[in-house]
C-alpha cells in the first residue's frame, strides 16, 4: 500500500476531546496528581473556549470538569463559568458540579465554603471546613448536592481509611 493510499487519520471533535480531558482529570484525582498534565488539561481547556469551540452544554460540562481539577483560583473561577454556562443549556449533570466549582473557589480564597462539597485536610484532619451557615440543606438539594450532615460523615469516613 502506498502512502496515498493510507487513510488520514480524523482529528479527535471538539466534544470528544473534552470528554477525554474531562476523564483524564478525575482519574488523575484519584492517584499522585501530576500538576503539569493538569496544567496542560486546564490550557486546552482555555484554548478551545477562546477559540469559541465549547459549543453545547455537554462541552461547557467536560470543560468544567477539567478547569475545577486544577490549581489556581483562576481555573476555579472558570470552573464555575464553564459550569453556569452548561446548567443554562440544559445539562443537568452540571448543577453539582457548579456547586463544587464554587465551592473550591471560595476555598481556595481562603472563604468558608457554600455547599459543603470540598473535604480538605486541616490540622492533619479530614474535614468540610468552614461552611456557610446560612445555606440550607434545600439549598443544596437545588443543586444536587446531598445534605450537610451526609458530607460530614463523608469527610469521617475519608479520615477512618486514612488512620484505618
Amino acid at each position: 500500500m502506498d502512502d496515498d493510499e493510507l487513510p488520514i487519520p480524523e482529528e479527535e471533535s471538539t466534544n470528544v476531546e473534552l470528554a477525554r480531558l474531562a476523564r483524564e482529570a478525575i482519574a488523575a484525582q484519584a492517584g499522585e496528581i501530576d500538576m503539569q498534565a493538569a496544567r496542560q488539561r486546564c490550557q486546552r481547556v482555555i484554548d478551545l473556549y477562546s477559540a469559541g469551540q465549547i459549543v453545547n452544554g455537554a462541552d461547557y460540562f467536560h470543560a468544567a470538569w477539567v478547569m475545577l481539577c486544577g490549581e489556581t483560583q483562576g481555573h476555579y473561577h472558570m470552573a464555575r463559568v464553564l459550569a453556569r454556562q452548561a446548567t443554562e443549556q440544559g445539562e443537568e449533570r452540571a448543577w453539582s458540579l457548579r456547586a463544587m466549582a464554587w465551592d473550591r473557589w471560595l476555598v481556595a480564597s481562603g472563604k468558608p465554603q457554600r455547599f459543603g462539597t470540598q473535604i480538605i485536610k486541616q490540622g492533619g484532619r479530614w474535614s468540610l471546613g468552614p461552611v456557610d451557615p446560612d445555606m440550607s440543606d434545600l439549598e443544596r438539594a437545588m443543586y444536587g448536592v446531598p445534605p450537610l450532615y451526609v458530607q460530614h460523615q463523608n469527610a469521617e469516613q475519608l479520615q477512618r481509611r486514612e488512620e484505618g
